[in-house]
């Protein structure tokens, strides 16, 4: 296990310095100066504030620099918000962006695999056709176009559920359902397909044999086998939802990391834009490790050293 965690850390820390790398790589070549929209701003003043946020410097210094900031996880000041730095920025908007994520992570996971337990159990009967049916009508639309229609059908048409902010439970509802259906789609799926072949094992026969009742034979004995594929995904469904906000909180006017970033990407602020993406990537990497120590608690079969390369 020790040796299987620290070699996952060094490849985390791999994975995020190229992530890093990348990032810087892209900044320095989009054309153009964060400056160049201000109009009231002469080429001295711009001179002065590019030497101000280091960005005359070479290359190399402005990437050491870079990467001190991150080390020392102090991403400076915003360019179009001086009176803010990036921490601030994270700090006020990533709560919200992390609620939005974990209220639809736990819809999507608790109703995929309800709906998928009840399309394994009435397999080939209505409920499995009904059910598998609204699965791929959930993967197949986007996300921002499911909240479009659910704003023009249950907001404005209905007026049951408000259409902005992020004040209340009733606030939730509509954001929530439009990320959560697409994952919700395909954990059911998966669960259903997971089920009805653990289903067929000799073990659930053999615990029907004695007697046990039906409900304690599917949570008790099928179940966690079933989850194991479920647990797979965890970790790009949990990136796509997370990711997947930015879209979502810019529809429903949510005060999350989405506002930020894609402001700071049209208005060109690249501490805004590194800070963001270093700061999501670091936290969906060590997502994406918790999964992997998940799965192996869930399943005591698998060896941490064998996942590692045997």
């Amino acid at each position: 296990m020790l040796k299987y965690i620290l070699k996952r850390l060094l490849i985390m820390i791999i994975t995020l310095w190229v992530i890093i790398t990348l990032t810087f790589i892209l900044m320095i070549n989009i054309p153009g100066s964060p400056f160049n929209s201000d109009q009231s701003s002469n080429a001295t003043v711009q001179a002065n504030l590019e030497a101000h946020y280091n960005l005359d410097q070479p290359y190399y210094i402005q990437y050491l620099l870079y990467i001190k900031s991150i080390v020392t996880f102090d991403f400076g000041p915003s360019i179009k918000q001086p009176n803010q730095t990036v921490n601030d920025l994270l700090s006020r908007g990533f709560p919200i962006s992390f609620e939005l994520g974990i209220i639809t992570i736990a819809v999507a996971v608790v109703s995929g695999i309800l709906v998928g337990i009840i399309a394994a159990l009435r397999h080939n009967g209505f409920l499995d056709y009904l059910t598998m049916g609204i699965a791929v009508l959930g993967i197949s639309i986007p996300n921002f176009i499911l909240a479009t229609l659910l704003i023009q059908q249950l907001a404005v048409n209905l007026e049951i559920f408000p259409t902005a902010t992020w004040r209340s439970p009733a606030h939730m509802v509509l954001p929530v359902l439009a990320l959560a259906t697409g994952p919700m789609a395909i954990i059911a799926r998966l669960t259903r397909s997971t089920m009805l072949e653990v289903l067929t094992q000799d073990y659930i026969k053999m615990a029907r044999a004695k007697g046990l009742s039906p409900w304690k034979v599917i949570f008790k004995h099928a179940l966690r086998n079933a989850l194991m594929p479920v647990v797979t995904i965890m970790g790009t469904l949990f990136a796509g939802i997370l990711t997947g906000t930015f879209v979502i909180e810019q529809i429903f006017a949510i005060p999350g990391m989405g506002r930020y970033f894609v402001e700071s990407i049209n208005q060109r602020d690249y501490p805004v834009i590194m800070g963001t993406t270093v700061f999501y990537s670091a936290f969906l990497i060590i997502m994406l490790f918790i999964v992997d120590i998940v799965y192996g608690i869930l399943d005591p079969r698998i060896k941490m050293h064998q996942k590692g390369g045997r």
